[in-house]
């Protein structure tokens, strides 16, 4: 795949990004060597290769998962002026 001025000026104006002449054609090039390193990724044979997260083998943390309050209740409402059972009390307000 090939990139010329229009498709880097058109690419710059959907993402609102203002490009001169001059970085146009520069980047014109670089685009071209960039998609070029692509393709030739492309031409690897990465069948039987297992994706992987870490190029170091490693286990996935992973921790129980169990519902609860967070036993945090008393410590939340612990500041507030006025609470029944754990719950904050505000006045009623009626307009």
């Amino acid at each position: 795949m090939s990139v010329d001025i229009a498709t880097v000026k058109r690419v710059a104006h959907l993402a609102r990004i203002a490009v001169s002449e001059e970085d146009a054609e520069r980047m014109t090039g670089e685009l071209n060597a960039i998609l070029g390193f692509v393709e030739q990724l492309n031409e690897v044979d990465v069948s039987g290769v297992e994706p992987m997260t870490s190029v170091t083998p490693m286990a996935m943390k992973e921790r129980a998962d169990n519902v609860t309050d967070g036993s945090k209740a008393a410590d939340i409402v612990a500041n507030a002026p006025v609470t029944d059972e754990n719950f904050f009390l505000v006045p009623k307000v009626v307009e």
